[in-house]
């Protein structure tokens, strides 16, 4: 199972879950502070929505590809690192309240783009959060690297 995955930072969460649960005819997923995701299974989709700033009109965080285990993210790894795109791997780091292995490359207009696994369910949002400096938690880190 694979499908495509759009992060929004919204400025009103509750209101975006109000209006993605009636436009997506599903309830979120997984509901956190600060968070709320949708599993859309028609036309696969994880739409992640992440709490921004009061009165700010919501912008693209991240793109991402979620595969059904850590062989794809390797696969991706590898295929990504052939073709000559930089990239960024990050493994058994806490994301968006779960364990995930990932690997992160950016598109021509600097657009994160991740291809992860969830390998279980975390109770924080980020590692930084436990003091794991490591997390990139929705682009933070791979944000701030470039491709060459």
């Amino acid at each position: 199972m694979s499908r495509v995955q759009l992060a929004l930072r919204v400025a009103d969460l509750q209101a975006s879950i109000d209006f993605y649960t009636k436009l997506l005819g599903t309830e979120p997923a997984k509901l956190r502070p600060g968070y709320a995701n949708f599993a859309v299974a028609e036309p696969p989709l994880k739409l992640v929505l992440l709490e921004g700033d009061e009165g700010q009109d919501t912008v693209l965080d991240h793109l991402g590809v979620e595969v059904a285990d850590g062989g794809t993210v390797h696969e991706a790894t590898r295929r990504l690192s052939d073709l000559g795109l930089f990239t960024n791997v990050e493994t058994d780091t806490t994301c968006c309240y779960a364990t995930q292995d990932k690997v992160w490359v950016h598109g021509p207009g600097r657009e994160p783009w991740e291809v992860y696994t969830v390998t279980e369910e975390s109770p924080t949002l980020s590692g930084a959060e436990d003091g794991d400096e490591r997390s990139s938690c929705c682009g933070v880190t791979a944000a701030a690297t470039t491709d060459g």
